[in-house]
């Protein structure tokens, strides 16, 4: 089926166009887009007339199908009057008649409408039926007495050809042959007359004749007919009518048929005016539960602030399903005045219920609605309050916050823990503070990591600017204080933060000293360009107090290495064959391996050579070379240098596919 997208002024789409109208044609044209490639452009300097004239020479030779084919295509562009004999005279041949019909279709000269319709006595079977289709393309309206003979035709497909043609031209003598042929004509030619007929009253609409077209719809929805005809037929009876036709869409909405129930609501989004609106918000007093929930999703798609009133009381009460659908046209309709109404169902026991209340709350748009919700929380308790916290946070709203700071320190902790939550989503630098000094008085362990957790989240956002307030955790006899400040310092960065973690390697508490370990080692992932952590990295590699620091130190250090932009290939080369003998464990090898076979030099292709000689870590060393020593990055390595590297991963390597890598680079270099 091809769909018909033009409308009329009432607001009526066009009916689907059944496909043996135009299906001929369109076959042809998608053929003519292939051929089309093949075609030489015409020599600019031949007039129209003779371009023609040389065209319509070619259809009367005796040149293959093809060329008179791409003929008849070029005809589609240029031809006129003169080129419609020769062109009608291939109707009656199978191979070129749809070609010829697709020129003869594009010709507006009158003469190709009548060859069309002298061809009607002259063909049958798919010949006619196509000759009809290209009839129905041209609405020519002098063929109808033609077509309506061919309504009668014992061939079923060229009576439903006539039927659509007949739709498509339309007018009255169209509609009385149609509007007959609906109660005489066999079943299986039925319902291409009932589409002829809805085409034929679509027909009306434009032309400005709704009395006709409801006459038409009417027709084809009384008659035997498949059930979506009669569907079709509903909606345009409907349409048609305008406001009068909603006793007609009530019958459907509530009708037990499902599939008019369907088109009852389709239609209801469609049709136009207050006095429908009204009509509709009224019956979702009238219908099942079941069916309530839809009918509110087609009010709210009306955009029509007149169904507010009956969607509050949908969502105020009723099954939960209506409710649902309610608060999300409310959220739809964007009615701030509902706020009080979603603020009790986001309260209710039911989570879902409640948490599409709080979506509803958060979207609707604003700073009428945030003034509302502001003054509430000052006055909230309960259950209230903790949603009005939560929809502080959601909607961002920084004048909430002294209230919700307050909070933090409620008697109720699961309003002290949303209210951190919050504080920790829009918070800052003062708020951060104060939370700092809650988590100093907090003794419940839950409570401290709710309260850690938002402290990461404000660092991450405010950066250094932080540190300041982070402090005074690291001033703390706790040592859990401690921690945290050491947790968050990462994330914040800076030089204060840096010397404090630097400090705090000698705090008087072992776990203290790790984490700040911990802190140190993994700065370069946070903070690569920071200089300043180089060295006390380097030295917990060194000399750190245990071995684990000393790993974690280690690892640190090759990452900055790595990842410290301001650094030469040539420093970076010179800092890891600073720390080699400190790299033991297979682990740090790999990280050191990793690092090297980043850096285009002969240096450190020398090195992964020297990696490839460890079995531990062999495999990866040989990989790295093979991406080194056989890409374009590396400069200044002399051949030889490469191809006793490549040479070196042939004999140490396990994997063939490294092997193989390795021997195209070789025979590049060779």
């Amino acid at each position: 089926m091809t769909l018909n997208t033009r409308s009329s002024s009432t607001g009526l789409r066009f009916h689907r166009l059944p496909k043996n109208v135009l299906a001929s044609s369109l076959v042809a044209v998608f053929a003519c887009s292939l051929i089309a490639s093949r075609i030489r452009a015409a020599d600019d300097s031949t007039s129209p007339a003779e371009k023609q004239r040389q065209l319509i020479s070619v259809l009367q030779s005796d040149a293959p199908p093809q060329e008179k084919a791409i003929t008849c295509k070029k005809l589609l562009v240029c031809g006129t009057k003169d080129a419609v004999p020769a062109l009608a005279a291939l109707l009656t041949d199978k191979d070129l008649a749809s070609w010829s019909r697709i020129a003869l279709e594009a010709i507006p000269d009158p003469a190709a409408a009548a060859a069309l319709r002298d061809a009607l006595g002259k063909v049958e079977g798919r010949l006619l039926v196509g000759v009809i289709n290209s009839i129905g393309a041209r609405r020519d309206a002098q063929a109808v007495p033609a077509l309506v003979e061919k309504l009668n035709n014992s061939d079923a497909q060229v009576a439903s050809a006539a039927a659509a043609a007949l739709g498509a031209i339309g007018g009255e003598l169209a509609a009385k042959a149609l509007e007959q042929s609906l109660r005489s004509s066999p079943p299986e030619v039925r319902s291409a007359v009932a589409e002829g007929g809805i085409l034929c009253a679509e027909g009306f609409i434009t032309g400005g004749k709704p009395a006709q077209a409801i006459k038409m719809y009417d027709a084809v929805r009384q008659a035997t007919v498949p059930k979506q005809r009669t569907l079709e037929a509903i909606r345009g009876a409907i349409l048609a009518r305008q406001s009068a036709g909603l006793p007609l869409l009530l019958e459907q909405l509530r009708s037990d048929d499902k599939a008019r129930f369907g088109i009852g609501l389709r239609t209801a989004r469609e049709l136009p005016g207050a006095e429908a609106t009204q009509a509709l918000a009224s019956e979702l007093d009238r219908t099942s539960p079941d069916r309530q929930a839809a009918l509110v999703l087609v009010l709210a798609e009306r955009n029509d602030a007149n169904v507010l009133p009956a969607i509050r009381k949908a969502a105020g009460k009723g099954a939960k399903p209506v409710r649902m659908a309610a608060i999300g046209a409310i959220e739809r309709l964007g009615d701030a005045a509902s706020a009080p109404l979603l603020l009790e169902a986001a309260t209710e026991n039911d989570v879902e219920l409640a948490e599409t209340a709080k979506k509803a709350l958060t979207r609707l748009p604003g700073e009428k609605i945030e003034a509302d919700l502001l003054a509430r929380l000052t006055k909230s308790e309960g259950a209230m309050r903790l949603v009005l916290i939560e929809l502080a946070g959601e909607r961002r709203i920084q004048a909430a916050l002294p209230t919700v700071v307050r909070f933090t320190e409620d008697p109720d902790a699961r309003v002290r823990s949303v209210a951190v939550e919050t504080v920790g989503a829009i918070g800052r630098d003062n708020e951060l503070a104060e939370l700092v000094r809650i988590l100093q008085k907090t003794q419940a362990p839950k409570e401290r990591t709710e309260i850690e957790k938002a402290l990461l989240t404000m660092s991450s956002r405010l950066g250094a600017n932080c540190t300041p307030h982070l402090l005074p955790l690291m001033q703390n006899n706790d040592d859990a204080m401690r921690t945290v400040a050491l947790h968050l310092f990462p994330t914040v960065g800076g030089p204060t933060a840096l010397a404090a973690v630097k400090s705090a390697l000698n705090d008087q508490t072992e776990t203290v000293q790790d984490e700040a370990v911990r802190a140190l080692s993994t700065w370069a992932n946070n903070w690569p360009e920071d200089e300043g952590v180089a060295e006390p990295l380097l030295a917990l590699a060194k000399s750190g107090k245990k071995g684990s620091h000393r790993v974690l130190g280690l690892r640190g250090y090759l990452q900055y290495i790595e990842e410290d932009k301001k650094l030469l290939n040539t420093d970076k080369i010179t800092k890891v064959k600073e720390v080699i003998p400190l790299i033991k464990r297979p682990e740090e090898k790999r990280l050191a391996i990793a690092l090297v076979g980043a850096i285009p030099t002969p240096e450190a292709l020398e090195l992964l050579v020297t990696y490839a000689a460890e079995r531990e870590v062999a495999e990866e060393a040989c990989v790295s070379i093979v991406n080194l020593a056989g890409g374009n990055a590396l400069q200044g390595a002399a051949k030889d240098l490469r191809v006793k590297a490549l040479q070196l991963v042939l004999e140490k390597s396990s994997r063939n596919t490294t092997k193989k890598r390795a021997e195209d680079a070789l025979q590049k270099i060779k």
